[in-house]
């Protein structure tokens, strides 16, 4: 039986390889400083990446919001993770929100954020860190930041350009508008948006096809997606022969194999 992490502020499950990992500060909107979801985040993105039971990561929150991103209460005393003059502060970033970014973009396994509520700043860049993002139609999103005078310090500005291009991200975040689950939609942040009584079973239904796949081929892949983008293609398509050479001597691929013959012959 697989041993699960314990955590403070978040509930965990694992099920037919599918882990939920669910924000469970509801208290706060599931601020992410003020609590301690940032060791929690990081501690499950680790075992993940050493758990062979695990083929999909799904975060989501309880209550009404997913994440609310910052504590604004701690950031009016300047207290928590905003106390201290300039070098202080940059130290607590590094040593704590930034330590989230990080570890999500080295998690082996695909990650879907169901937003099941509001994920605002630091929140939003949450859910921007997954692979996929299904929200239900009460959920809102907004890079607002500069709002309060602050930027995104948790890397928004690095995933949110990627995810939609420069000119869409530049804008949500030096507008700071909030936007609903259909805008997001329309631009490309959300895969669907479902009934809020729908979304954890869309979540589902998804991770269990991800995780249905062989395990070791889907982690392989997920890496390869991650690192396309920064590599020229011949030094790409090396590092993807090494890969197949690897799954074409993995038991799971003839068991893959032996399936879909079988399959075909019983057309």
């Amino acid at each position: 039986m697989t041993t699960l992490p314990q955590l403070s502020d978040a509930l965990l499950t694992l099920e037919n390889r599918v882990a939920f990992l669910t924000l469970n500060r509801h208290d706060l909107r599931n601020a992410l400083t003020g609590t301690n979801l940032i060791e929690d985040i990081v501690t499950t993105a680790e075992w993940v990446n050493q758990c062979e039971d695990v083929s999909v990561l799904v975060i989501t929150g309880t209550g009404s919001a997913f994440s609310a991103g910052g504590n604004i209460r701690d950031m009016a005393n300047r207290s928590g993770d905003f106390a201290g003059d300039v070098a202080e502060c940059a130290d607590r970033y590094r040593k704590g929100i930034q330590r989230i970014p990080l570890a999500l973009q080295a998690v082996e396994v695909p990650i879907i954020a169901a937003v099941n509520g509001p994920a605002i700043g630091a929140g939003f860049d949450l859910a921007n860190m997954a692979d996929i993002r299904i929200a239900s139609e009460k959920a809102k999103f907004g890079e607002t930041f500069l709002n309060l005078g602050i930027i995104p310090g948790d890397g928004g500005a690095w995933f949110m350009q990627r995810l939609i291009g420069y000119q869409k991200a530049f804008e949500l975040t030096l507008t700071g508008r909030i936007i609903d689950a259909k805008e997001a939609k329309d631009l490309g942040i959300v895969l669907d948006v479902v009934p809020a009584d729908q979304l954890q079973g869309a979540a589902k239904t998804m991770a269990d096809r991800m995780a249905s796949q062989p395990p070791k081929a889907t982690r392989l892949t997920k890496r390869l997606m991650k690192m396309a983008p920064r590599m020229e293609l011949k030094d790409f398509l090396d590092v993807c022969a090494n890969f197949q050479g690897m799954c074409h001597n993995e038991p799971e691929h003839l068991e893959a194999v032996n399936r879909m013959l079988e399959a075909m012959a019983k057309k």
